[in-house]
């Protein structure tokens, strides 16, 4: 029995597999001692490669950590709740001023018209904001604690969970009892690290209030315009009794209703019944424009998406501006390698080396020289993500699709830096070349 014909013949795919890896790790050798040889020369040709890798996977990186951090808010916070105020948030708050400051805060009776009338409301909070205030303990003092009044459906709408303690109980909503739920940095200053706040009394504004629970630390929120980490959270009757709000209370700015809808309901459903209610609420002629606003997270997402695209395109533009100097750089390195070594160019053409391999050893040194600047800035990357996670409480992180964004972009700066020399290089003529490097 005869053998198949493609045992007989050599294999060209194989032969040609071989003949790459051997210009490869020849390239490298070279790329290396290019390298060593001109360390100098070398590294400084490098670095416009380096920075500008540095800037754009920098930027991609900051900025998809960013998003990170925005879908976290949205899984604490939810996209299916419904956020009453006097102002739009998509929309530049100078252009309307005077008309939205004209409109009545979202009040109490709103509140009760909401939980009474609309059937798409899973829960429902009224939260009054009476604002930044000294708050001391025997043990120490905080500055600028942020007070609100809430309503129960607080909790479970914006996820509070708890480091000590518990939530207020209906009692305490019900008679307006002085206690509180303080965030985690406001228990740092007002208490010793690892003991227990509960039982404890805490003044602020000549009001004195208990200390029923202790917020978890919740670092930096894009999202949530709340820092939970320096609140002092109190039941809405107790709030009464800082500020005079009444039941259609109407102060400026202090307060907002928050509505998360009924289980697979959709949020537009529940928009478009919050409309009618409110209306009804307020007594509005159907002629007569709404005087309230109806927000989502989703108007944040979005307008967010817009300025990380133009963050995006910003890194884009400067990290360019240095690659295309360290591609000129790159370049200027070739041009000198093919000069040094136009000797030997001539040497393997008399040997028979054909131009694609004299080209292809050029180019793969190219690229190397480029990926060695690439992973350089990279590595850069990866530092100042620690550095800004340990000392800014923001965690950045370099993820493994940026990573090989950066190397590829990397390659092909070395593609683009190395084809006009390696073309150069392939075109001399075997006689020429020996003749011209003696």
């Amino acid at each position: 029995m005869s053998l198949p014909i493609f045992w007989l013949q050599p294999d060209f795919s194989m032969a040609a597999v071989l003949l790459f890896f051997r210009l490869f790790f020849e390239a490298c050798f070279l790329a290396l001692q290019q390298l060593l040889g001109n360390k100098l020369r070398t590294l400084l040709s490098l670095l416009g490669i380096t920075i500008g890798i540095w800037c754009v996977i920098m930027v991609f990186s900051a900025v998809d950590s960013l998003e990170y951090s925005i879908r976290k808010s949205f899984e604490q916070l939810g996209d299916d709740v419904v956020y009453v105020n006097t102002m739009p948030w998509g929309e530049d708050p100078r252009e309307n001023y005077w008309k939205y400051m004209r409109r009545p805060e979202p009040s109490y009776r709103d509140f009760e018209a909401i939980q009474a009338n609309c059937q798409t409301a899973g829960k429902t909070s009224f939260t009054v904001f009476i604002g930044g205030s000294n708050t001391e303990s025997k043990l120490g003092e905080a500055a600028g604690v942020f007070y609100m009044g809430v309503t129960p459906d607080y909790k479970d709408i914006f996820g509070l969970e708890f480091e000590q303690g518990r939530y207020f109980s209906p009692n305490s909503f019900f008679r307006g009892q002085n206690e509180v739920v303080i965030g985690y940095e406001v228990y740092k200053a007002l208490f010793r690290e690892g003991e227990s706040a509960l039982g404890r009394w805490i003044k602020s504004k000549g009001q004195k209030l208990k200390v029923v629970g202790v917020l978890q630390k919740e670092g930096k929120d894009l999202i949530n315009p709340i820092n939970f980490d320096n609140v002092a959270i109190i039941p809405y009757n107790t709030a009464r009794k800082y500020v005079n709000l009444g039941r259609s209370a109407q102060n400026k700015g202090r307060s907002s209703i928050s509505v998360k809808a009924e289980q697979e309901v959709d949020v537009e459903a529940l928009k478009t019944e919050l409309v009618g209610v409110l209306r009804a609420s307020r007594r509005l002629p159907p002629k007569e424009e709404d005087n309230f606003a109806l927000n989502t997270l989703s108007i944040l997402s979005n307008f967010l998406s817009s300025i990380f695209g133009v963050i995006n395109l910003a890194g884009l533009f400067i990290g360019g501006f240095a690659i295309i100097v360290g591609v000129f750089s790159v370049a200027n390195i070739m041009f000198v390698s093919v000069k040094e070594r136009t000797n030997l160019i001539g040497v393997k053409k008399a040997l028979g080396a054909k131009r694609y391999m004299i080209l292809m050893e050029f180019l793969i040194e190219s690229i190397l020289l480029c990926l060695f600047g690439g992973a350089i800035g990279l590595l850069f990357v990866y530092l100042a993500a620690l550095a800004v996670t340990h000392f800014a409480d923001f965690p950045i992180f370099l993820s493994s699709y940026n990573a090989i964004l950066g190397l590829s972009i990397a390659a092909f700066s070395g593609v683009i830096a190395g084809i006009i020399p390696a073309y150069s290089a392939s075109k001399m003529e075997a006689v020429e070349a020996m003749r011209a490097g003696r």
